[in-house]
C-alpha cells in the first residue's frame, strides 16, 4: 500500500509519514494490533450499515472495511493524499469514487452522513478541534469513533526511539495534545461516550449523539 511518506500540502503534513501498517518492528506491530483490535471491536459494536471515515489519509481502513463487506467511504482535505487513496483502491480493483477530497468543515449532512462516522488520528491536526466535533455532530447518524495520540506518552515514545528530538518528541503536524482524561472531558461536551479504550499509545472513544 502506498503512503504519503510525510509529504506536505499547503504546509500541512498529510497522510502517514511512516508506514506503521507494514512495519517489521515488533513493538510497532504489537501497537498496531492493539489499535486494530480496539477499532474492530468498536465497529462491530456499532453494527453500521454505512461507514464514513473523515481524515482517511491513504485509505487503509476504508479499503479494509470494504474487503470485510461493509459499505464504507472516506474523505480527506488533501487532494494529494486522496489521489494516493484512489491509487490504492485501483490496485485492489475497487472504484476511485470511494474517496473524495473534502474538508471536515465542508461536509454536507444530506450527502455525507453515515451510521458510523470514524475520525482516527485527525483531531490532533486541527487548529479548531471543537469546530471539527461540531461538524461531526451534524454528520453522525448513530455512532462515532475517535482516536488521538495519548500524551505525553506519545511524545516520550518518540524520544525513546530518537525521533523528533528537536520537537521534544512531537510528531510533525500535531498541534493538539491530550491526555486520556482531558480528551474524554473534551469530547463529552459534544457526544455521549459509550466506551473508552487505551490501545497504547492512543486514546480511542466510541461515542453517540446525546439523547
Amino acid at each position: 500500500m502506498r503512503i504519503s511518506g510525510g509529504a506536505k500540502e499547503d504546509g500541512v503534513v498529510i497522510g502517514n509519514a511512516y508506514d506503521k501498517y507494514s512495519s517489521k518492528n515488533p513493538i510497532v506491530k504489537w501497537m498496531m494490533r492493539g489499535f486494530e483490535s480496539s477499532l474492530s471491536d468498536f465497529v462491530a459494536k456499532s453494527s453500521p450499515k454505512s461507514i464514513h471515515e473523515v481524515g482517511c489519509g491513504e485509505g487503509y481502513w476504508v479499503l479494509r472495511w470494504i474487503e470485510q463487506g461493509f459499505s464504507a467511504r472516506g474523505c480527506d482535505f488533501s487532494k494529494s493524499v486522496i489521489e494516493i487513496a484512489k491509487e490504492n483502491a485501483v490496485n485492489r480493483g475497487l472504484p476511485t469514487s470511494l474517496f473524495q477530497s473534502r474538508s471536515i468543515y465542508d461536509l454536507d449532512p444530506d450527502q455525507d452522513s453515515a451510521d458510523l462516522m470514524v475520525c482516527c488520528e485527525m483531531l490532533e491536526h486541527l487548529e479548531k478541534p471543537g469546530a471539527g466535533l461540531q461538524a461531526l455532530q451534524r454528520l453522525t447518524a448513530q455512532h462515532l469513533i475517535l482516536s488521538v495520540p495519548q500524551e505525553p506518552l506519545w511524545s516520550i515514545l518518540n524520544l525513546t526511539r530518537c525521533k523528533y528530538i528537536r520537537q521534544f518528541g512531537n510528531t510533525p503536524g500535531h498541534i493538539q495534545h491530550w491526555s486520556r482524561s482531558i480528551f474524554v472531558n473534551f469530547v463529552s461536551k459534544y457526544f455521549e461516550i459509550v466506551e473508552t479504550r487505551s490501545p497504547l499509545p492512543w486514546t480511542m472513544l466510541l461515542c453517540r449523539q446525546y439523547k
